[in-house]
């Protein structure tokens, strides 16, 4: 059977494809030696919404050996290490009745088991699924814990285990492994994430809550990283035109953790990871999670230095009351490096290491501190309230001396400055009354929720004068055999440059349906309705503009199972962008009373679990743009709002093991996105959409060799691609291989090493525009230790 499955899937995908349900992949966390075994499990009702705070109890049989006993977190999941045995397992949790079953655990055997509990009063036999990883759930998709196989859209997830294999460090690492995602070089400042063919910088959410200021992102606090692809206003509100990245944070928990890992590896790359938590009482845990890099680059005179460390807790305050807390205090400071130019419609023929600017003068800061709760309370085991408050300071600074245009002989290039501060504060409390029922024969999960949100905006903005060359100089001409300058520059105002405060201020309400018509046939369904006002005013001028936008967003989705491993839905969503932007700085006189542009998206799809540890998906869809303003071509002063633009694709995902040895990680997308109608003279009708390559695939498997080694191999390949609408400039076509090695000496210590560009291929890995193409790194070597104790 195995051997037909590969087969299928290699003949299917042009690659070996790509899926990241969490609990699809072998958990490296938990590796064992040879001598004992592995239990992980999660504790749910008979809705399938994990029970929080769950005791297991695990009594050797015949009893004698001592009894081993652990908590389930807040998604009900829980991990236990074993003696080989007979085992009988206890699970009790208030409200619900005992539920007791027996299992045998082996030798270096990982088992899953999935437990429901019945009300109290109700008994029934736990249903033991054996080893292997099974479908994941998630609760981003339907704000309702719902198992993604259920989940009408195509949805990529990254997990903590995949991190660690890779020592993946960053949103653009991360996206690697998401088909149909891509991540654009935003100014060498900030993330910048491509969707289904749309870029946004402000389409990020922590644990739900949005997370919208342009900087660069961490993985340390991360369970994992989840792309919910196509519009999701209905849950996540404005924006998200090609879909939402949703990071899901460590939180406090009563099973202990305590896990330090210390990298080092080429270009001076220096990286300290820490993470410890467990029970302080029987109803107060606390947990840590703590990052601190220090590295250079193969880029010359770049370098990144980071900190970041994250404090969490979680009270049972009753027995059907928990709160949790979280605090964040982050701080990011690298070079703004905005790579290399382009000559002819390529990038430039320069060394890799070449810094186009002035790397002295070029820097990007961003400090983040975000507090956040949430409260839940469970009425009965079916109506569940939870509130979600987040509040974030966000401090960002970035300054650059980068390239433009190169000269007709290709001899010298333009290069200018300038730079920009945001401080934004981010306010934002979420409320949902989840209740489940049975109504005239039929199952329904049913959310009410509302959220209000607050966020205040000041950013400044200042043009680089060359002043040694003259008092309004704002660009220079330097050589391209030495592109890298130090020249005095006064930053200051320029007649143009921003000077704004903004406030916008969110009020929406939202009801969503899930209906379980029979055991073959669900829906989803919903709609959410948005007041966003946004106030706007010009320090330079004096000018105060505003905007007021009510925003109807529905979902419909259906999921037809014919067999239980097998699922296939269709998906319609909306959403818009206002036109004050990502940002909230885009209001002008002209567009301030304009409709929101509008995403519609399309989609169809197949999720199967071939074998118990494995998941196949695949998506075809279509997302159109609409209200877009072009000029009226009778009356130039006027704007139309067209249909402008449109992305078609297909994305192909697989992950789990394909045997107890083998796992893998894989992924393939197709896109074409194209200009269907002119927006401008950079946007011209028929034109391909900008950092959207045509095929794109990634693969990451993993083989245990021994119980003590295992070994690594991973590809990046993706088509040529333009660097903006223009279509001027082609980045090539490139494939990338990558190698790691595993030792694990005793079950509390690994030792990997990592080899990026295996082959030392040169590429362009990302691009902001014609003249900023990032080169991607030549082969790189990381060494890390982790111990666990």
């Amino acid at each position: 059977m195995r051997r037909v499955l590969a087969g299928l899937f290699a003949g299917l995908f042009p690659a070996v494809l790509l899926a990241h349900p969490q609990s699809s992949l072998p958990r490296s966390e938990a590796r064992q030696s040879v001598i004992v075994g592995a239990l992980h499990g999660r504790v749910h009702d008979a809705t399938g919404a994990p029970v929080a705070n769950a005791q297991i109890r695990a009594s050797s049989e015949p009893p004698g050996a001592a009894t081993t006993v652990t908590l389930a977190d807040g998604r009900g999941q829980f991990a236990l290490t074993l003696p080989p045995g007979v085992y009988k397992l206890t699970i009790n949790a208030a409200g619900f009745a005992d539920t007791t079953t027996r299992l045998t655990v082996a030798p270096a055997q990982e088992r899953t088991v999935d437990i429901e509990l019945k009300v109290a009063g109700f008994t029934e036999t736990v249903d033991v699924r054996g080893s292997g990883a099974r479908v994941s759930s998630i609760d981003s998709a339907t704000r309702t814990p719902t198992r993604l196989r259920d989940v009408p859209q195509s949805v990529s997830v990254v997990t903590s285990a995949l991190m660690a294999d890779q020592r993946l460090s960053s949103m653009t690492d991360i996206v690697r492994f998401m088909p149909g995602v891509g991540m654009a070089q935003g100014e060498g400042n900030r993330d910048t994430p491509v969707l289904r063919g749309n870029a946004s910088t402000a389409d990020f959410f922590v644990d739900g809550v949005r997370d919208d200021v342009q900087y660069f992102r961490d993985v340390y606090n991360l369970e994992r990283v989840e792309a919910l692809k196509g519009p999701n206003a209905l849950i996540f509100g404005r924006g998200g035109a090609g879909g939402v990245i949703n990071r899901v944070t460590r939180q406090a928990a009563w099973t202990p953790k305590r896990e330090v890992s210390l990298q080092y590896g080429s270009f001076d790359n220096r990286r300290l990871t820490a993470d410890f938590g467990g029970a302080v009482t029987g109803t107060l845990a606390g947990r840590v999670t703590a990052v601190y890099e220090n590295s250079g680059s193969y880029r010359s005179g770049v370098n990144v230095q980071r900190y970041g460390v994250q404090p969490s807790a979680a009270w049972r305050l009753g027995r059907t009351t928990t709160l949790r807390a979280s605090y964040e205090l982050f701080h990011d400071q690298r070079t703004a490096d905005r790579g290399v130019p382009s000559f002819n419609g390529r990038p430039v023929d320069t060394p890799v290491a070449t810094f186009f600017g002035d790397p002295a003068k070029s820097r990007s800061e961003a400090t983040v501190s975000l507090l956040a709760s949430v409260l839940e309370h469970r009425f009965t085991d079916r109506v569940t309230l939870r509130n979600r408050v987040s509040y974030g300071v966000y401090d960002k600074f970035y300054q650059n001396v980068f390239p433009g245009g190169v000269n007709a002989a290709g001899t010298s290039v333009s290069l200018s400055a300038y730079n920009n501060a945001t401080d934004r504060r981010n306010l934002f409390s979420q409320t949902d009354l989840i209740a489940r029922s049975r109504f005239a024969g039929v199952d329904h999960t049913v959310l009410i929720g509302a959220e209000l949100g607050r966020q205040v905006t000041d950013n400044l903005r200042s043009t680089g004068y060359f002043t040694s060359i003259g008092p309004s100089v704002t660009a220079v001409q330097a050589p391209m055999t030495s592109p890298s300058i130090s020249l005095p520059i006064e930053f200051r105002p320029s007649a143009s440059d921003a000077e704004n405060h903004g406030l916008s201020t969110l009020a929406a309400l939202y009801a969503q349906d899930q209906i379980h018509f029979t055991s073959h046939l669900q829906a989803v369904a919903g709609l959410r309705v948005d007041a966003f006002d946004v106030g706007f005013t010009n320090n330079r001028t004096g000018m105060s503009l505003s905007s007021s936008d009510r925003l109807v967003s529905p979902r419909i989705g259906l999921i037809y199972t014919p067999v239980a491993p097998v699922s296939v839905y269709g998906n319609y969503s909306l959403t818009y962008v206002p036109r004050a932007g990502e940002q909230l700085a885009s209001l002008s006189i002209t567009n301030q009373a304009l409709d929101p542009e509008k995403f519609r998206n399309y989609e169809v799809g197949v999720k199967w679990d071939p074998q118990a540890a494995l998941t196949a998906t695949a998506a075809i869809y279509r997302l159109d743009r609409g209200n877009v303003a072009v000029p009226d071509p009778v009356d130039p002063i006027r704007s139309l709002l067209v249909d402008a633009q449109r992305t078609k694709g297909i994305e192909l995902e697989l992950s789990g093991s394909l045997t107890r040895a083998l796992s893998i990680v894989a992924g393939y997308a197709y896109q074409d996105g194209a200009i269907k109608r002119a927006i401008s003279a950079a946007a011209p009708a028929g034109a391909t959409l900008a950092h959207v390559p045509a095929h794109s695939a990634s693969l990451w498997s993993k083989y245990e060799l021994t119980p003590r080694w295992s070994a690594g191999l991973g590809m990046v390949s993706r088509t040529a691609m333009f660097a903006a609408t223009d279509n001027l400039v082609v980045l090539p076509r490139f494939v990338r291989l990558d190698a790691a090695v595993f030792f694990d000496p005793t079950v509390k210590l690994r030792a990997q090493l990592n080899v990026e560009n295996l082959f030392d291929n040169r590429y362009i890995a990302t691009a902001h525009s014609n003249n900023n193409l990032t080169p991607g790194s030549p082969r790189s070597i990381r060494v890390s230790v982790t111990t666990r104790f």
